[in-house]
């Protein structure tokens, strides 16, 4: 197995480029997925975030209202320390019997991850950063997902910053541009990721 990390800020793409690596051959542990199915009406996980935010963030089905659960964690660091607190050792827990479970594949396996914090422990061949500038990221944030400006730049605001992400990268994936340059560039670090030993450079 080929263990490797992608990365990226809110409305980078990083979804999009997660798809492409899987359309050439990779198997992806989506770490947002796992938090939507974790956070699934009646789990345990559930329990625990309405415990410690309130009833609030639960609709009337008792599902997770995911923007009223935003609206509380993003508006205090504290409620976000929280937050994440809760939410990132039970992904952890998941992600790594995942990938216990493929550990004697030889595929690329592609851990999708928004933030890093809750891999440290894994070994990985290489980390990928996906980029684009804020205002970007702003406009696509508004376009595609209906946010304000103001709520788009602090959800942005909470993240680590451009210099502090592609810092951490071995490889950086610019996706400012359309769909074709980002295509190409996903080929290279295709390529490229084929030369890797598996675990770490």
């Amino acid at each position: 197995m080929k263990l490797v990390a992608l990365t990226g800020g809110i409305g980078s793409g990083k979804s999009t480029v997660s798809r492409s690596l899987a359309a050439r051959g990779a198997i992806v542990v989506d770490a947002d997925a796992i938090v939507h199915d974790l956070q699934r009406t009646g789990a345990p996980l559930l329990q625990r975030l309405a415990d410690r935010f309130g009833a609030a963030i639960l609709d009337h089905n008792g599902a997770l209202d995911r923007a009223a659960l935003a609206a509380i964690a993003f508006a205090d660091d504290t409620a976000l320390a929280d937050l994440n607190g809760i939410v990132h050792p039970a992904v952890r827990e998941e992600m790594q019997r995942r990938v216990d479970d493929l550990a004697s594949s030889d595929h690329v396996v592609v851990m999708d991850v928004p933030l890093l914090e809750p891999t440290t422990g894994f070994c990985f061949a290489a980390v990928i950063v996906v980029d684009v500038p804020v205002d970007v990221a702003v406009a696509r944030l508004v376009g595609q997902r209906g946010m304000s400006e103001p709520d788009a730049q602090a959800r942005i605001a909470k993240q680590k910053s451009r210099d502090e992400r592609v810092a951490m990268a071995d490889r950086v994936i610019d996706n400012s541009g359309d769909l074709a340059a980002l295509e190409s560039q996903v080929d290279d670090v295709w390529a490229w990721l084929q030369t890797l030993p598996d675990g770490s450079p």
